[in-house]
């Protein structure tokens, strides 16, 4: 058996299962989840249209997928890409599609780690546990770099001490990010990407949240036009993750891309051969439609902002309410123990959230994630709304 597996922690949902255990729910109150990030707005109709053509599938289903990916999909990719962020992709070489983004997330850690034992992979804290995994099983050590509430749920890279620096390897940053909801500037990203370059390692930008946000005058950016934008139009060292889970509500699909430093994703194209990892033709068909359409992320766009609107009009008067930037999730501060928290709303309100200290890790600071729960606004608006109300209920029963 591999050792390292010895290393992995559960993961938080399994975690929940045994704080929730001997733990009833309300009965007399419908169970609503808010602890899992799961979108549950319709897929769009031409997806779901397409994938019923029964000869449609029949000339997908009769091909070994590219590992690489069609033409179409590299082209809709790359040309959304430009687009959305401004830089100009080489569809050949910088762009490439993956069966969904957890697994990619994972894989490149795998495929361009060294297995020193010293190595480092940075992370944020709160995280997206995957990331950690990844860390663990290419032998390297995560390091955890709190998003501090004071500086609005940001990293203090220039805090981090040059000794550090040297053994990293890779850094995983994610904006929206998953927690906080929080959007990291683009001088803050310049910075690492300066850092990367002095350093000598890579990014890993997970932007899957990025085109849920509530300002379109600000819409959350990406590594690839930080990168543009500091002199390194060659993407070096940075790659930049991308999902239609959150995009397109289609989360069963698992696609997505990665997109960047080509001299990276040849090496991790190498890998992802042997790996087996190929996204299905019939998949890949209809994921460069979905790429080329931007109406169903508007409507999607506009559902999360009139759900947040409505949930925070009810919230802020009993909580400490700190709107996120971008995401589907409020990172909410608690008046006691956030497993107390958790445990006596599903108890007296039927409702689930995840305590936020079972996304993140203890550091020499505490834990970042005490004392906040991550509360996931995926159902419909009835739902979300009953919901809050319960929530509010909750709050002034003390």
């Amino acid at each position: 058996m591999n050792p390292r597996l010895e290393m992995l922690q559960p993961y938080p949902f399994e975690r929940m299962r045994g704080l929730m255990a001997g733990v009833t729910p309300n009965p007399d109150l419908g169970h609503i989840s808010l602890s899992l990030g799961e979108p549950k707005h319709p897929a769009p109709e031409f997806v779901l249209r397409t994938l019923a053509d029964r000869d449609f599938l029949a000339r997908q289903l009769g091909n070994y997928p590219a590992t690489r990916g069609s033409d179409e999909l590299r082209a809709a990719v790359a040309a959304w890409v430009t687009k959305r962020f401004g830089p100009a992709l080489d569809a050949d070489t910088e762009a490439l599609p993956v069966n969904g983004t957890r697994e990619a997330l994972f894989a490149l850690a795998q495929a361009l780690l060294s297995g020193r034992d010293d190595a480092l992979v940075l992370m944020p804290n709160p995280f997206y546990q995957i990331y950690e995994g990844a860390a663990l099983l290419g032998g390297a050590q995560p390091y955890y770099v709190n998003n501090q509430p004071d500086a609005s749920y940001q990293q203090d890279f220039s805090s981090i001490p040059a000794a550090v620096w040297n053994r990293t390897e890779l850094v995983y940053i994610c904006s929206p990010g998953n927690p906080t909801g929080q959007v990291m500037p683009q001088a803050q990203m310049i910075e690492l990407i300066h850092l990367a370059h002095e350093y000598d390692f890579m990014i890993a930008s997970d932007e899957c949240y990025s085109e849920i946000y509530f300002d379109d005058a600000t819409p959350p950016g990406s590594i690839l036009d930080a990168s543009n934008a500091c002199g390194n139009p060659s993407f070096a060292r940075c790659v930049a993750f991308h999902s239609l889970s959150k995009r397109s509500n289609l989360p069963g699909l698992r696609s997505g891309f990665v997109a960047g430093d080509a001299q990276l994703l040849a090496r991790f194209l190498s890998y992802r051969t042997y790996h087996g990892c190929a996204m299905s033709a019939h998949h890949q068909a209809v994921s460069a439609l979905a790429w080329q359409d931007e109406e169903h992320v508007l409507a999607n766009r506009q559902l999360y902002r009139d759900k947040f609107t409505a949930v925070s009009q009810l919230l802020a008067p009993h909580f400490p309410l700190i709107q996120p930037e971008g995401g589907f999730y409020h990172w909410l501060a608690t008046p006691m123990d956030e497993r107390v928290f958790a445990q006596r709303l599903l108890a007296e309100r039927a409702i689930t959230v995840m305590p936020g200290s079972f996304l993140a890790r203890e550091t020499a600071a505490g834990n970042p994630g005490r004392g906040h729960v991550r509360v996931a606004w995926v159902a419909e608006p009835e739902e979300c709304i009953a919901a809050a109300q319960r929530l509010v209920e909750f709050a002034q029963s003390g």
